[in-house]
């Protein structure tokens, strides 16, 4: 009989989480039927998402959501044998029992010299919302301006260099010195810090005074409505995150961007990489390829052990992570 710890959420978030809302519990699981493996995690994923779709998707006593890589210590189904490796949704738990519609097999000749952890990351989910975004929402096109917030997360890491690699002017906006530095040694071509500019406006117009032929958002709230005001005439924005609002216990209000996309034209699309679930395989190997051939730079913060999870989730929401955010149990 193996043991799991689990983190539940013991209360749902009322503004930013906080330690009292988690609770680790431990339990007994059963033997793997036909068809299931048992799992033991190696990396788990905190991501931004886990706010919001804590308060839509889970109830209180839940095992967190969220997905993992993990290795298989038994097995009664042939398609995953044993000492193998998949990413499984199965939350915030150091053993799972399952079946296979929660597990995604690594893609076929995972490189040795290649971090499993990058399955969560730049070879994985992140990786695949940057390129959708890219590709399937902005349609960017070659010696187009593309301006990126939280450039230097998990997505906007790589949503920027993707863009350089289609030939774009690249500009990042971050929330540290040392995350600017970062944006630089990427290659994005103007990068600034947000919380030091002085003014919002004037950043952006520095930084391309032509102006965004796309924006791809992360952030919301404020910084976003002046972004909107630089977008050139029938610019695209990708909306994938609004990680400014996620805390929030009072909605913000205003200033409302609908006369800006009536006179600009814009066209403003919220997405969820899940849409193309069906270009995922051929998606990772595209992105493995650009990591191989070093096109594709990855940077990730590690936090050490199960038991600090909320701890982990905690930081990214208070932009503590360059690059991608993963627990290693």
């Amino acid at each position: 009989m193996v043991q799991a710890k689990t983190w539940i959420l013991k209360k749902h978030f009322d503004g930013f989480p906080k330690d009292s809302d988690f609770e680790l519990k431990v339990e007994e699981l059963p033997e793997p039927k036909d068809g299931e493996v048992l799992l033991e995690a190696v990396f788990l994923s905190v991501d931004p998402y886990m706010r919001p779709f804590s308060r839509v998707r889970m109830k209180e006593g839940d095992v967190m959501i969220g997905t993992q890589v993990s290795k298989v210590i038994k097995s009664k189904n042939p398609a995953f044998p044993v000492g193998s490796h998949v990413v499984g949704r199965c939350g915030w738990r150091t053993h799972t029992v399952c079946g296979a519609t929660d597990l995604i097999p690594l893609i076929p000749d995972w490189p040795q010299d290649v971090s499993l952890s990058l399955a969560l990351g730049t070879i994985g989910m992140p990786g695949l919302t940057a390129l959708y975004g890219i590709e399937e929402v902005l349609g960017l096109q070659k010696g187009e301006t593309l301006l990126v917030n939280a450039a230097a997360g998990a997505v906007g890491s790589v949503v920027g260099q993707i863009a350089k690699l289609k030939g774009c002017k690249v500009v990042g906006s971050a929330g540290s010195d040392a995350k600017v530095a970062f944006l630089k040694e990427l290659g994005f071509d103007e990068a600034f810090n947000y919380k030091t500019v002085g003014s919002m406006d004037e950043a952006l117009k520095k930084a391309s005074p032509e102006g965004y032929d796309c924006f791809f958002e992360n952030v919301g709230g404020p910084s976003s409505s002046v972004a909107l005001q630089h977008m050139k005439n029938f610019g695209r924005i990708a909306v994938c995150g609004a990680i400014s609002t996620y805390n929030d216990t009072t909605p913000q209000t205003g200033p409302y961007p609908h006369l800006t996309m009536i006179f600009k034209q814009l066209k403003m699309e919220g997405f969820m990489q899940s849409r193309w679930e069906h270009k995922h395989p051929e998606s990772l190997k595209r992105l493995m390829g650009w990591l191989k051939e070093g096109k594709l730079q990855c940077r990730e913060h590690i936090t050490k052990g199960f038991e600090n999870m909320p701890a982990a989730f905690m930081g990214i929401l208070q932009g503590e992570n360059i690059g991608k955010a993963v627990v290693a149990v």
